[in-house]
């Protein structure tokens, strides 16, 4: 057995008992045999079982990838990418060492890995901050930064390429649920959002986080942690930008009160981010970021992962704000955030 495996291994792995994963842990080095241990099942995940457990050398999280997603629509993804966001994590820490938890150890065999539990009264979710109102820029500009750091670090890396060559699991939990999917769905709309997938897949040029949503960036007291990068792959990095802001957008129509801050944290976000782009013209990755935003957009609605918190007024308004962009795309992303907010205006 490897700990420190970061390749996929092929097979699935066996669903771990609670008794293989304390064994697990004691290979660790982190539990003693015999030692008492609390588990507690952690809400929020869709894609994997999560615990946190407590002992007597401090408290984890573990994580185990779902072959099959906790959503209605049938989404299966392959549980390999359990090692390719270890690897990814691997990669972050040693770039900006506080972007992530601190890892303490990788079980291939039994599918799982071992962090370091951070506990929310000092590591608060940036979802929940946003769902209280709470648009603070110097956060969102924090975000950006980081992000613009991990891609300028990885860019046009081909070893980092070789490692993360994860296009079936990227398509599988990504492309396809998001922008295949709603294609078919809008299918007025299907050449556009193909377009979109195509682009997308073929471009490769930074390590990809694959899920840069607030509800897994940790605010920590040394700045933003991200968490949950099993989409991890070498692709465009202009998807985790575009990924990101389509939430901030988002979340205008569920904190209306809210939403000029949100689109403030938009501009800060973005333009924190660009200032790293030097692996080319930033100018060709804004594009391709304001075309993906209205594909993401409508991903959430139509899509197999629509977010949970719009009603049928909220998706009536994004349904037709994405489908008039697919149609006449934005090139620059101030054009699209002023678009979004006139949109918004009473």
């Amino acid at each position: 057995m490897s700990m420190n495996q970061s390749t996929p291994s092929g097979a699935p792995a066996p669903e771990p008992s609670p008794q293989s994963i304390e064994a697990a842990l004691r290979e660790m080095g982190l539990l003693q045999r015999g030692e008492p241990v609390r588990w507690q099942a952690l809400a929020g995940g869709v894609s994997s079982d999560i615990w946190r457990v407590d002992a007597a050398s401090g408290a984890y999280c573990v994580k185990r990838a779902l072959p099959r997603l906790r959503v209605a629509a049938e989404w299966r993804a392959p549980v390999e990418r359990n090692a390719f966001e270890v690897a990814w994590m691997r990669v972050a820490a040693g770039v900006v060492p506080d972007a992530v938890p601190r890892l303490r150890g990788h079980d291939s065999q039994r599918g799982l890995f071992v962090m370091d539990y951070l506990a929310p009264e000092h590591y608060p979710n940036w979802k929940s901050l946003l769902a209280a109102g709470r648009a603070d820029v110097d956060v969102a500009a924090a975000v950006g930064d980081r992000l613009g750091r991990l891609h300028a670090a990885t860019a046009r890396d081909g070893a980092v390429a070789e490692r993360f060559a994860s296009d079936a699991i990227f398509h599988a939990i990504r492309l396809e649920p998001y922008l295949g999917a709603t294609a078919l769905v809008h299918p007025d709309r299907a050449d556009a959002l193909e377009a979109l997938l195509e682009t997308t897949a073929r471009t490769k040029l930074a390590l990809v986080h694959g899920d840069v949503s607030p509800k897994n960036i940790l605010i920590g007291p040394n700045g933003p942690v991200f968490l949950d990068a099993e989409c991890a792959w070498y692709g465009d990095p202009a998807f985790d930008l575009a990924f990101c802001l389509n939430h901030l957008l988002l979340k205008c129509l569920w904190v209306p009160r809210a939403a000029a801050g949100f689109l403030a944290c938009f501009d800060a976000l973005s333009a924190a981010y660009l200032a790293h782009v030097a692996w080319e013209p930033p100018a060709a990755l804004e594009a391709r970021c304001a075309r993906l935003l209205p594909g993401l957009l409508l991903a959430r609605v139509d899509g197999k992962s629509p977010v949970e918190y719009l009603g049928s007024e909220g998706q009536a308004h994004v349904r037709r704000v994405a489908r008039a962009w697919l149609g006449a795309p934005h090139g620059e992303l101030p054009a699209l955030r002023r678009a979004w907010a006139e949109g918004l205006a009473p």
